[in-house]
């Protein structure tokens, strides 16, 4: 009994202090059930559990309020606070939500009632705790105003991507009466989908029989198409705005294409602020650039009042993507791809004097607004069944460069001093290996035995192999390893398109011997971009400068690597390129032009599947012409 006695006496009586503290951290936690059960019965009699439940989620929801704290304020707390039946304390609230920080400080009212035990202290809630603005029937609103998707532009101002219109052919369900079953197949094959498509869309359960039911985008230009669907009942046409690609096919590859962003994607960039109705770069610089190209839409929490006024509580403005313009020259991207006539290659054009890239090709290739626009299963299937593989980017990917890397590795015999200029090598028939018959079988060939002494410009002009067979043999692994790995093989490309390196080998070794002799000119094991092969014939034009590829408009020009080679070494390989166009024996004679001075090497590299297998007559054609000033590389399958 007088244990009882003494611990009732020393008991701490209820405070109002305690029971805020214990309110607003079940608040910042967001326990609304929890904290209805401290409210106060003259609060209780004002609001259900259920709906000050739902009230609170939906309006945390529809504001995306995160990083919620509601904190009691500093206030001296005196003995007889205890003995008061009310008192009034005050706290803050902070969250952040779609419409930027929201920070405001309120007064609680506590009240004393009496509960089983003891008496509790009590929150006299209402609507003002929300927001002191809200009074009990006004409405919390939220208004979106959009930004812009950044746009991309070639160095012309030529559009690339972007923000433009499209129509959406849609169904308004009241209006197809008895033809309704008809009406659907119509529709169907006019859009080339199921009827099951449109059954999907037509029941969802927003659907009124006066409602507009979109069923499909469709770009400007089918005007025949359009024209037929608004002669079919009950369909109708709007006009929608809609990511385009000027350019298509021609540049799809390098831009790339925007679409719905998946589950994976808004937890990949859950701080982003993407929301489950976005849309995102899906690949090529749409993807690349995403973070530059992205708006940010404006948001504007307000109170509507009970008489129709409305108070502001947060706003934020719209912020537009960045425009991105490029080096690109779309109407030659256009140019070299239609040139390509749908064959499987790749082709990459740079400005020799400045590293600009002019163009960035991959063939075949696929309509980007297909995608942006909604392209059908079926359209899918074909694309990915098609044999040449359209949706391939082949100038993010490596080659065998074939006879198009002489000039590389004449370089380096000339700046190892293996070989002069003039220097001949004496050359009979067209097949060679070393006198001591270590090879066994193995023979390098060359085209044409025309020539038996052979200097560095002949072997040029008439792209001999065994020529630069023996300058491989003579630099040795090491020498040649070192001379390819001054002018960046195995080394990322410093460019924003992802490019993997170019290999010498598959280990990264040279044995000595056969693959010595075919990596010295551009078989073996070697591997290379067409990006890569271009930039590096920018050396013998830049007084032994390599360039780094430029790819956005208002870049500074950037030296790769300096001095990679000697002016002596440049002047002289750059001669001897133009031989090989003006030279009628020159093995890119054909593009001679007598008003235009050109410069270039042709390649031809064979393909071979497994180790010692003989190449097959399916050949890559790897041409590297300088053209005024336009340096290009290109490959065809």
């Amino acid at each position: 009994m007088f244990l009882s006695i003494a611990l009732s006496s020393c008991s701490k009586p209820p405070s109002p202090h305690d029971a805020l503290q214990k309110y607003t951290k079940l608040w910042t936690d967001e326990r609304f059930e929890d904290m209805y059960a401290m409210l106060s019965k003259k609060a209780k009699e004002n609001i259900s559990k259920e709906e000050f439940v739902k009230r609170y989620k939906k309006i945390y929801q529809d504001i995306e309020a995160t990083n919620l704290s509601v904190t009691p304020l500093p206030v001296k707390e005196k003995e007889e606070d205890s003995d008061k039946d009310q008192m009034k304390l005050p706290f803050s609230v902070k969250m952040d939500t779609i419409a930027g920080p929201i920070q405001f400080k309120h007064e609680a009212l506590l009240v004393k009632e009496k509960g089983q035990d003891q008496e509790q202290w009590h929150v006299q809630w209402d609507t003002t705790y929300i927001f002191p603005q809200l009074q009990k029937n006004d409405k919390v609103r939220i208004a979106i105003t959009p930004g812009k998707r950044g746009e991309i532009y070639d160095r012309n101002g030529l559009p690339l991507a972007v923000n433009g219109t499209a129509y959406e052919i849609g169904i308004v369900p009241g209006k197809m009466g008895e033809n309704e079953e008809a009406i659907k197949k119509q529709l169907a094959d006019l859009l080339h989908i199921p009827v099951e498509f449109i059954n999907e869309k037509l029941n969802a359960d927003w659907v009124q029989p006066d409602y507009f039911v979109p069923i499909q985008k469709v770009a400007k230009s089918e005007t025949a198409l359009l024209e037929n669907a608004r002669n079919i009942q009950a369909v109708a046409v709007k006009e929608v705005s809609e990511r385009e690609y000027p350019f298509a096919e021609a540049a799809a590859h390098l831009i790339g294409y925007i679409g719905n962003i998946t589950e994976e994607e808004l937890q990949k960039f859950k701080d982003k602020g993407y929301s489950p109705s976005d849309r995102i770069g899906k690949r090529g610089l749409e993807e690349l650039f995403e973070e530059r190209l992205k708006e940010q839409d404006g948001a504007k929490i307000y109170i509507e009042k009970e008489n129709g006024s409305a108070v502001t509580i947060a706003e934020s403005k719209p912020k537009n993507g960045e425009t991105i313009t490029l080096t690109i020259d779309a109407k030659l991207q256009k140019t070299i791809y239609e040139n390509m006539k749908g064959r499987a290659g790749t082709a990459a054009a740079i400005h020799p004097l400045t590293g600009e890239i002019l163009a960035l090709v991959s063939s075949p290739s696929f309509n980007p607004n297909q995608f942006v626009l909604g392209i059908s299963s079926e359209e899918y299937k074909k694309l990915e069944n098609n044999p040449l593989k359209p949706l391939i980017n082949r100038f993010a990917a490596t080659y065998a460069p074939g006879s198009a890397i002489k000039p590389v590795t004449a370089a380096i015999g000339l700046e190892q001093g293996v070989i002069t200029p003039e220097q001949p090598k004496t050359i009979t028939g067209k097949k060679w290996q070393p006198k001591d018959g270590s090879w066994g079988n193995y023979f390098v060939t060359r085209v044409s035995d025309r020539l038996q002494q052979v200097n560095l410009r002949n072997a040029l002009i008439y792209s001999d192999n065994i020529y630069f067979a023996m300058v491989g043999l003579d630099l040795g692994p090491d020498k040649l390893k070192e001379g390819l790995h001054s002018f960046g093989f195995g080394e990322k490309l410093p460019f924003p398109y992802p490019i993997p390196a170019s290999q010498i080998s598959n280990t990264g070794e040279l044995k000595p011997g056969p693959q010595l002799a075919d990596t010295a000119y551009g078989q073996g094991e070697m591997q290379m971009s067409m990006l890569h092969l271009a930039a590096a014939y920018t050396p013998f034009i830049n007084h032994g400068d390599l360039l780094q590829p430029i790819l956005e408009k208002g870049k500074q020009k950037t030296v790769w690597k300096p001095q990679l080679i000697s002016s002596k070494t440049a002047a002289t390989i750059a001669d001897a390129l133009k031989q090989v166009v003006a030279d009628p024996n020159g093995t890119a004679h054909g593009a001679y032009m007598n008003d235009i001075p050109l410069a270039g090497k042709t390649g031809t590299a064979e393909l071979k599947g497994q180790k010692g297998e003989q190449g097959k007559e399916r050949k890559m054609d790897c041409s590297s012409p300088i053209i005024q000033t336009i340096l290009t590389s290109s490959l065809l399958c």
